[in-house]
């Protein structure tokens, strides 16, 4: 992938390209598309965009606006406010159930005359929840009811098993809009190459905004791009074995730890550890730690409210780290415990 880019930019490709991406690179991400999703895809339903962040943008603003509320699922990634809210529509968080599945009673008692969408990412970030088939046919029904739009963010769905996840795309075709990227699947964040699939009308709105936003991305890393989704299949099965040997090795590195409870992903490299036991909120537990132990983990609570008590582990790193950490973390967690039992003990 790197010598492809590399020979594009010796070669001159330099100039400017296409708003909605290279006809070659488009028709790239269709047969990608159809292949994960079932979903028949013509280049036509695809926008290229400067990573899947970008196209979730664009998305939201082509989709909502003043007036409208777009919901989605606790938790969530911290920039789904901020991109949603800036088309001018109101976020509606719907909350979680137990191991952080959405609730789907929850969702529909939150729908109203003004629901426009309804945005999820599966696999989710932080929880690293998939979306099984009976959860997006209660999500299909809403949808075809209220005549809403389904936003699925999909960009860690090539480390799910199989590399694929239950998707809406070909069963509703002219409601949902599928975002993903190379960033996790390829390990290519720096190289901010996404895309959104949709209706074409939709696309044809999209492409209007990427011509406004960015004139055309780099050809030479569109270039590089077709390369990665030529070998996607062992690219995906090499980051997805990497992340299940390393989810393993931290759970077994975790057991017994006391005070925290870490709570297994069905994909991606994200743990969640609920910290409440400690008696520490995610966010002061994220500072002690990292001030005693010089461990750095994220708060849960950036994520949502209903995740304030937890930490986002990021797993996806060499197994010494691994085992460093964890080392670390027991040794802060039984000094924590044990400087509680000593002060109940003296009151």
């Amino acid at each position: 992938v790197v010598e492809r880019a590399v020979e594009c930019l010796r070669s001159g490709d330099t100039h400017y390209t296409p708003a909605s991406g290279r006809h070659a690179l488009r028709e790239a991400i269709a047969e990608a598309h159809a292949a994960r999703t079932g979903q028949p895809t013509e280049p036509e339903n695809v926008v290229y965009f400067a990573g899947a962040q970008n196209a979730l943008f664009a998305a939201s603003m082509c989709l909502a606006g003043a007036g409208d509320e777009v919901i989605t699922f606790d938790p969530m990634y911290p920039t789904y406010p901020a991109t949603i809210e800036v088309s001018g529509a109101r976020l509606v968080r719907a909350p979680s159930g137990p191991g952080f599945r959405p609730d789907l009673a929850a969702l529909e008692s939150l729908l109203t005359a003004r629901t426009r969408a309804i945005f999820w990412a599966t696999p989710n970030n932080p929880s690293g929840v998939v979306l099984s088939e009976s959860e997006l046919a209660v999500i299909a029904e809403l949808a075809r009811r209220h005549e809403l739009w389904l936003v699925s963010d999909e960009v860690y769905a090539g480390l799910a098993p199989g590399g694929r996840v239950p998707s809406l795309a070909a069963r509703l075709p002219e409601r949902v809009v599928t975002v993903s990227s190379l960033s996790k699947s390829h390990s290519m964040p720096g190289w901010r190459a996404g895309w959104l699939v949709g209706p074409r009308e939709l696309a044809s709105h999209a492409e209007s905004l990427a011509m406004c936003m960015l004139f055309g991305l780099p050809g030479f890393i569109q270039e590089a791009a077709i390369t990665a989704l030529s070998i996607a299949p062992e690219a995906e099965r090499r980051i997805r074995d990497f992340c299940n040997a390393r989810r393993e090795r931290f759970l077994a590195g975790l057991a017994a730890v006391p005070g925290i409870r870490a709570t297994a992903p069905q994909a991606g490299m994200f743990m969640m550890v609920d910290v409440s036991a400690t008696g520490l909120s995610g966010y002061d537990f994220m500072r002690a730690l990292y001030e005693r132990e010089r461990v750095s983990v994220l708060d849960g609570g950036a994520f949502g409210r209903a995740t304030a008590r937890f930490i986002r582990v990021c797993f996806a790193t060499d197994e010494a780290t691994i085992d460093a950490a964890c080392a670390r973390i027991r040794r802060f967690c039984e000094l924590k415990v044990s400087s509680a039992r000593t002060r109940h003990g003296a009151s």
